[in-house]
């Protein structure tokens, strides 16, 4: 696999280093650098990608200005210009979590993007960030974004030569969790049902950013044959894999199973009670 296939675990560096502090203490990002890290060209592409993070952020009753405070900026029009050759831009400081929901509203098959939405999953703990959004539905949105990739993928998979799909899905497994999907099963208490029907949040970004990049490499690289593909898969599970120890942060394997999907879809419209589950034992 080329070495630039996947985004080399250097954006907690380069997201930590664009970070400032305002007179107050308080630390922010301004989403114009921002942009450059996760890969947008344009600013109108960018701030579409932000307006969906800011529909999100009022859903949660959080305070939009607390999160994306505007903050509009002169520049000069080209060079040896008089003064008066300015235009105003438009320009946010972004929280810590106005960054996470930027990353988790972008586009995944930018790997700049997918990688922001695994390290931001995987970091929940240490920078408490979902204290402030429902975990719910941060699962249920990322849990509709893996299954519309998935079936992307499986169309790419299919145009190259791939036949026996649950070997292909396998070797995904094997190089993300280092186990395959029976043994997956077995480790969490799963008797039926997807597996990815019973991951959390962290869990399925790190699933998220394995199916897309795979998708990507299978297009790029023009990758024909059920072997090649299905290595191809794996290789990309595994660099996934990587980043998660790199970051110090659970492996796949060790998160216990979650509330089936549908039942926590049922559960939301007060179908179920609480926290019922499909698990053995």
């Amino acid at each position: 696999m080329p070495n630039n296939a996947i985004v080399p675990v250097s954006l907690h560096k380069d997201f930590e280093s664009i970070k400032k502090v305002d007179e107050q203490g308080f630390e922010y990002w301004e989403a114009r650098e921002l942009m450059s890290l996760l890969d947008y060209s344009r600013w109108e592409d960018f701030h579409k990608t932000i307006r969906r993070a800011q529909a999100v952020c009022a859903s949660t009753s959080q305070s939009l200005e607390d999160h994306f405070r505007v903050d509009p900026k002169m520049i000069i029009i080209g060079k040896n210009t008089p003064r008066e050759a300015r235009r105003k831009i438009i320009d946010y400081q972004l929280s810590r979590f106005a960054c996470y929901l930027i990353a988790q509203n972008g586009d995944p098959r930018k790997p700049e993007i997918a990688f922001a939405q695994t390290y931001f999953a995987v970091q929940t703990r240490k920078q408490e960030l979902l204290e402030v959004i429902d975990d719910d539905g941060n699962r249920l949105q990322i849990r509709r974004q893996v299954a519309s990739h998935n079936n992307r993928l499986f169309r790419t998979a299919k145009d190259a030569g791939v036949e026996n799909f649950g070997k292909f899905n396998n070797f995904g497994y094997v190089g993300l969790y280092g186990l395959t999907a029976s043994d997956i099963r077995k480790k969490k208490g799963i008797s039926e049902g997807d597996i990815l029907d019973f991951a959390g949040s962290a869990e399925l970004a790190a699933n998220l950013f394995r199916i897309t990049q795979t998708n990507e490499l299978l297009i790029r690289d023009g990758i024909t044959g059920e072997d090649p593909a299905s290595y191809t898969h794996f290789k990309v599970g595994q660099a996934v894999r990587e980043t998660i120890q790199k970051l110090n942060a659970p492996m796949p394997e060790d998160r216990p199973a979650q509330e089936h999907i549908k039942d926590l879809v049922r559960r939301k419209i007060g179908q179920l009670p609480p926290k019922q589950k499909k698990l053995k034992g």
